[in-house]
Parts: C-alpha cells; sequence; structure tokens
C-alpha cells in the first residue's frame, strides 16, 4: 500500500513537471513598452500635444509626424506590447488585422503618432474587441516592417499568438 502511494506521488510529481515546459513557453516573451520603440536619441510625441494639431485640416493621415528611424532589436522575437486597437480587417465579428497604438483615439479622433510608434497586428485566430477603448496585450513575433494604410504608415509588425485585454 505504501509503495502504491509513492508510485502514485512520484507520477504526480512527473506530471506536474512534464507542464513546467509549457508554462514556461506561455510566457517567454520580451516585455515592451512604446518608448522601446523609438531609436535612441529621439523623441516621441506625447499624446497631450495631439490636441494641439487642428482638426479642420485635411484627413489626419496626412498630419502624421515623420517618424525617426526604426529598432531592429527584437526582430524575431516573441514580444508583450500594450495597447489599443485601430481595427483594419475583421472575420465574422472578431478583428483579424489592425493597428496597435500608444493612446486612445490615435489614427481616429487625432492625427496619428509617428510611424515607429505603431505596430500592424494580425492574428489567424479572430479577436472579438471591446471596441477603441479596451486596452489589451498583443503577444507575438515582432518585426519591422513598412506598412502604408490609408489611417497611418506603419514600421512595426506582430504576429499575434495571443491578444487579451490588459
Amino acid at each position: 500500500m505504501k509503495q502504491d502511494l509513492d508510485r502514485r506521488a512520484l507520477l504526480a510529481g512527473l506530471g506536474a513537471f512534464a507542464t513546467l515546459p509549457s508554462l514556461a513557453q506561455a510566457e517567454d516573451f520580451v516585455d515592451l513598452e512604446w518608448t522601446d520603440l523609438i531609436p535612441d536619441g529621439q523623441v516621441a510625441m506625447p499624446p497631450m500635444l495631439q490636441d494641439l494639431i487642428d482638426h479642420d485640416q485635411p484627413p489626419m493621415s496626412s498630419q502624421q509626424p515623420q517618424s525617426n528611424g526604426v529598432r531592429t532589436d527584437w526582430n524575431g522575437q516573441v514580444v508583450r506590447l500594450p495597447g489599443f486597437i485601430v481595427p483594419i480587417d475583421y472575420s465574422g465579428t472578431g478583428v483579424t488585422a489592425f493597428i496597435l497604438v500608444p493612446f486612445v483615439g490615435a489614427c481616429v479622433h487625432v492625427p496619428p503618432p509617428p510611424a515607429n510608434q505603431l505596430v500592424f497586428v494580425t492574428t489567424q485566430d479572430p479577436y472579438q474587441t471591446a471596441g477603441l477603448y479596451e486596452p489589451v496585450n498583443v503577444i507575438g513575433m515582432f518585426g519591422t516592417s513598412s506598412i502604408s494604410t490609408q489611417l497611418a504608415d506603419i514600421a512595426y509588425a506582430i504576429s499575434a499568438d495571443r491578444i487579451v485585454p490588459y
């Protein structure tokens, strides 16, 4: 009887140990902040300055500030980046492609930030977004890119493995 208990305890311990690699992989990413995407020596335009732009001018995409380079430090790595969704493409009721922006209303209600402050995100699993005001964390393969949409020019891309509420 004691042998059976010892054997069950050993099997239970091995079973728990077998789940460790999958747990480690689930959290194996680089945490990024928006300031990490700006090359050294460059300054991001603070969101409060966005309100100083005249909204009665041509389309907001034409008011996008010039980007001053990109960072390639995380190309090919899995990262996690928080932000807000500006939908580009849908599948059913879920979004499958979007621009991840650093603050609410970027590209929609106010002119877009520089290209090096925007990330184009694609996902195979449509994400059921709660709207423009829902902050999310995007986890996936990161890289530099050069994408131009009707809303903005974009300097980075993520192929999302997971999108979760912030």
